[in-house]
């Protein structure tokens, strides 16, 4: 129940800032094996298109990449054809998407990762709304882990605790 009312709080607080909620919504998810997968985990793509990157060099000059994001990376890529990978930005060494500014033709955001390092990106128009695609993947991405880490230290607690039961038994 609370899931469909997180939906709706983050359906309400996009319209209030002007953005398309639309956008979040996938409309023909492809499924793909990631190579950094094991076992029955699969990484669905949730947007590919094309994104500007300002370079890190003097100059500082957008240039044009090819990207995925997936449920677990957002993949960077120099040429159309996915043949050369730049940069692998995991999700779970994204801190935050920051500094969301729209300015005539473009929208811009910062990917922050966790070692603090700023990654500025822009993409024409609204329709596009790469940033708050990568924002909900990166919410879904840290629920799943959180579930994921609850689940793990629970069945820790209770296989020690029926080690102490054990232990208990075997007591005189």
């Amino acid at each position: 129940m609370k899931k469909h009312s997180v939906g709706r709080r983050l359906q309400r607080r996009y319209a209030a800032l002007g953005h398309s909620y639309s956008c979040l919504l996938v409309q023909n998810p492809s499924i793909t094996k990631s190579a950094a997968m094991t076992g029955p985990e699969i990484s669905q793509i949730l947007k590919q298109g094309e994104l500007e990157k300002r370079s890190d060099n003097l100059l500082q000059l957008w240039k044009r990449k090819t990207c995925v994001l997936t449920t677990d990376s957002l993949n960077i890529y120099t040429d159309n054809q996915k043949k050369n990978k730049s940069k692998e930005l995991k999700l779970q060494a994204i801190k935050k998407v920051d500094c969301v500014e729209r300015t005539g033709k473009f929208v811009y955001f910062t990917i922050v990762t966790t070692d603090n390092k700023e990654i500025d990106f822009r993409c024409p128009g609204e329709e596009n709304c790469w940033n708050a695609v990568i924002t909900m993947a990166l919410i879904d991405f840290q629920n799943r882990k959180a579930i994921q880490d609850f689940k793990t230290r629970q069945e820790s607690e209770n296989t020690s605790l029926g080690q102490q039961e054990r232990c208990k038994a075997r007591a005189p």
